[in-house]
């Protein structure tokens, strides 16, 4: 195996003596040295690269996976170690549609919107990373103009497919002043569980503000990480992810961009997420309570104390061993065992865990696309969901465990030959 490192984010080298190197990493945001560790999960392969057939026997390269806190405006931060266009290629896997519980959501979202901010047919909406489209069919069908922004083709021609205008680009400030410049500014920016997948979050949040109108709100959604820390949800970094969010850090980030949060919604969604209200810092929209209430949880989890960053490292130590000692005991027993799902997260687990084909004889996925190659790094095989019914597995790992309950409904058979379902975290758990 290729073990490669090419990091590529800001790096001071100082030292005495000669030869004597220590490299610096610094803060995307603020630009301060990150001096707090938050996880270190080894080295693990790019998680959306399945091995398709034609790659197995070829070499893999892994990267470090490591996220650092800074001390001075708290965002949480991985190694910045592949430029963000080597990830969301063409050929990128993951199609938000392909989640009924997430379509659901996007609806709830859309109809919660119009009715919030009376969004008609002479409002605008844009959509930045806007996936197949997932989102915008209902803007779409609410007879609202709307706009998709989206990196990846394959998404963006699944979104083109259901009659949305789509344009293949990443959000910047240079482009979003483009937009904004040929007539498109909104009244309501969409952008969902991408925050944390921008390398430059300066550059893609001042982009937002390019096509912000007077009076217009912007959303974020992203996974809180108040949420990911309490549930240690460590499976949830991996290189797509850039930074981790938390109000605390979020007003700094939205501040430096002439923009301010006036409300924020606690979400259900990827376990636990948040919801940024943003406006134009000179809006007349008033803060909610909702600032304070999630200001003063934050305050009193700690997470503007760097002890309480550094001690998670021991809580994710131990969820590992949790799932490590319940698949050997299982394994030990003659049981077997198999996953549901080809998740980013479940690429991560795995990996960290040292979970492979020696104790997984396959995973599932709905995803057309995913049918055929392997997991990345551990070479688990991804089936068609209908090979749990054919072999009647003992266990089934459920590696989005943020959908377990949407996974057991559709796989309720599992239960009619006495098979059970293990969520990974915050413990290994047998689902009752």
């Amino acid at each position: 195996m290729n073990v490669e490192w090419s990091g590529k984010n800001a790096i001071e080298l100082t030292g005495g003596e000669e030869g004597d190197l220590a490299a610096k990493p610094c803060c995307r945001h603020c630009g301060e040295p990150l001096d707090i560790v938050l996880a270190d999960l080894g080295y693990s392969p790019v998680a959306n690269d399945l091995i398709t057939p034609d790659m197995v026997g070829q070499p893999e390269t892994l990267y470090p996976l490591k996220v650092s806190v800074c001390g001075t405006c708290w965002l949480a931060q991985a190694a910045d170690v592949l430029p963000a266009d080597a990830i969301f290629r063409a050929d990128y896997t993951y199609f938000s549609s392909h989640s009924s519980t997430w379509l659901a959501h996007a609806k709830a979202y859309v109809d919660h919107m119009i009715e919030r901010f009376d969004l008609d047919a002479d409002s605008r909406v844009v959509e930045v990373a806007c996936n197949d489209g997932y989102l915008l069919q209902y803007v779409k069908e609410a007879g609202i103009p709307c706009l998709g922004v989206e990196p990846t083709a394959g998404p963006a021609q699944k979104a083109r497919d259901l009659g949305i205008e789509v344009v293949v680009e990443f959000m910047t400030e240079n482009y979003g002043q483009a937009l904004a410049k040929s007539g498109w500014t909104a009244d309501l920016v969409t952008a969902n569980n991408v925050l944390a997948h921008v390398p430059d979050i300066n550059d893609f949040v001042r982009g937002i503000a390019a096509i912000l109108n007077p009076e217009g709100v912007a959303t974020f959604e992203v996974q809180h990480l108040l949420r990911l820390m309490q549930g240690r949800q460590f499976d949830t970094i991996y290189h797509e992810h850039f930074s981790y969010l938390s109000l605390l850090a979020a007003e700094k980030l939205f501040a430096a961009a002439g923009l301010r949060v006036f409300a924020v919604d606690n979400l259900p969604t990827h376990g636990g997420s948040v919801r940024f209200y943003v406006c134009r810092a000179e809006s007349s929209r008033a803060d909610e309570a909702s600032l304070d209430a999630m200001r003063g949880e934050e305050a009193e989890y700690g997470l503007d104390r760097r002890e309480v960053y550094e001690a998670w490292r021991a809580d994710v130590q131990e969820t590992k061993l949790a799932l490590m000692e319940m698949c050997l005991k299982l394994k030990r027993e003659g049981k077997t065992i198999v996953g549901y799902g080809a998740p980013a997260k479940g690429v991560t687990l795995l990996n960290y865990c040292g979970i492979g084909a020696d104790f997984l004889d396959y995973t599932v996925d709905r995803a057309p696309s995913k049918k055929g190659c392997l997991l990345p790094g551990v070479h688990v095989p991804i089936l068609d969901p209908s090979e749990i019914l054919n072999t009647k597995p003992d266990y089934v790992l459920i590696l989005p465990w943020n959908l377990k309950d949407e996974i057991m409904e559709q796989m309720s058979a599992v239960r009619d030959w006495g098979g059970k379902f293990v969520t990974p975290v915050p413990l290994a758990k047998i689902e009752d």
